[in-house]
């Protein structure tokens, strides 16, 4: 059994001081084997903005794999932004764009969908990044639960406007399929939702399940509570438990259960 603590849109330089003291605390309170981070842990990619979200997240005591969203490439730094996009991310955060996790149950991937180039904050995954997810689940017992991790979402919330997806989605979807990808954690909208890549991927025959998580603790709200998701693992059975800010500390919501049988996640209850 296993528990992943799915972090999104940290956004240090417009966070709730308030709100990062309460999650730091939910989380020891959790105990999560794994934090995972998708996205968007600065708001400009200012040094002080890296600095606070190491800052976190090493206080934390616990295993932390983060991917990089649009926000942490410099805007207005053109030079940076052209010529170093991530080094800041790579000196605070990561040093590796493409972060692995494993161990005797669980095997998360991490892959960075921001781009240089994407003024308008859109995500895209590379044919090496492709490669690379291909080769790193492949030589992989069967019985892991795997995990992959991006900052730009695959498939659009259920309601509300409209997002660009990632780019190279679809593709990057088959190979997930073809590695037997069970989870896909996402970010970038702000939003938290659970769903499967199939209702909006019909090319896509195997289940493979997403959960999108809300702004943590970033005052950059779009209609719902600040949050986080709590995903308990325990195979042929999943829980994700949404922690949503209700104004004084992290409330849980009722758990949404699913159980697989013969590669298809079906929702209990």
């Amino acid at each position: 059994m296993r528990t992943i603590a799915h972090v999104s849109d940290l956004h240090f330089g417009r966070e709730d001081p308030a709100l990062v003291a309460a999650l730091q605390e939910d989380l020891k309170g959790a105990a999560p084997d794994l934090v995972a981070v998708s996205g968007d842990l600065t708001q400009r990619a200012r040094r002080r903005e890296f600095e606070a979200a190491r800052d976190f997240l090493q206080a934390l005591g616990m295993p932390v794999l983060a991917v990089p969203g649009n926000h942490d490439i410099p805007l207005f730094d053109v030079a940076r932004r052209l010529l170093r996009p991530l080094d800041r991310y790579r000196q605070y955060i990561h040093a590796d764009d493409n972060p692995f996790y494993v161990d005797a149950e669980l095997a998360v991937l991490g892959l960075n969908t921001a781009r240089r180039t994407a003024l308008a904050g859109d995500g895209r995954i590379s044919l090496p990044q492709i490669e690379v997810l291909r080769q790193r689940f492949a030589p992989l017992p069967p019985g892991l639960v795997r995990v992959l991790v991006t900052h730009h979402p695959f498939v659009p919330a259920p309601s509300g406007p409209a997002h660009t997806l990632v780019g190279r989605g679809l593709e990057g979807l088959q190979a997930a399929e073809a590695a037997g990808v069970d989870i896909v954690l996402a970010g970038h909208l702000h939003r938290g939702f659970t769903g499967d890549v199939r209702t909006h991927h019909v090319a896509i025959k195997r289940s493979i399940l997403v959960f999108q998580a809300g702004t943590a603790v970033s005052t950059r709200l779009r209609g719902e509570p600040n949050s986080y998701n709590l995903i308990l693992l325990d195979p042929p059975r999943l829980a994700c438990t949404v922690h949503a800010w209700d104004g004084q500390r992290f409330r849980p919501l009722a758990p949404t259960r699913f159980l697989k049988t013969d590669d298809e996640w079906r929702r209990e209850g």
